[in-house]
């Protein structure tokens, strides 16, 4: 493996070093989470915090919610809360609900989300990176609202981490 922040077959220049990073977080995320058990997804450090499987789904949450609103042009309706309202919200309502599941549905939820951004990605030129946008009352543009999705990927990595060490210790 290469640790190049490079151009990417099927993604224009700017784009590629986009995927590049994201590439990168995702490949250390997956580590940081490889052999847990569906137990070990789901344990709590406190009684207000987040599991480790809440975590990965959150990070898929929040991919689905900007491929919402930048690639679809909306906010997510009904069906698509109901599917990814707590997990992207996390919460009381992300401690009831996100639990149980085995570390493959997480994994395989995340790719699904990122195979859709890979694929509107190729779609798109340099130019749309840097297409202004409103995000947060904030003036943005496109580049800094994709580097936000794997920014929060690599804070909430950073938890996952501080909870596995926590698990070695019980």
């Amino acid at each position: 493996m290469e640790f190049k922040i490079e151009k990417l077959r099927g993604f224009s220049s700017q784009i590629g070093h986009l995927v590049s990073q994201m590439n990168y977080a995702r490949k250390t995320t997956l580590e940081s989470v490889n052999g847990l058990s569906t137990k070990e997804l789901d344990f709590l450090p406190a009684k207000e915090s987040n599991s480790i499987g809440s975590l990965l789904l959150h990070m898929a949450a929040v991919e689905k919610g900007f491929q919402i609103e930048i690639f679809d042009g909306r906010r997510p309706n009904e069906q698509e809360m109901e599917v990814w309202g707590a997990p992207y919200s996390l919460g009381d309502k992300g401690r009831a609900s996100i639990k149980g599941y085995p570390l493959e549905f997480y994994i395989t939820k995340m790719e699904e989300v990122r195979n859709r951004t890979l694929r509107e990605f190729a779609k798109l030129d340099d130019d749309w990176l840097y297409e202004n946008r409103v995000w947060d009352d904030h003036p943005s543009n496109n580049y800094f609202i994709w580097f936000h999705v794997f920014e929060d990927e690599i804070n909430h990595r950073g938890q996952i981490r501080m909870i596995r060490k926590m698990l070695s210790r019980n």
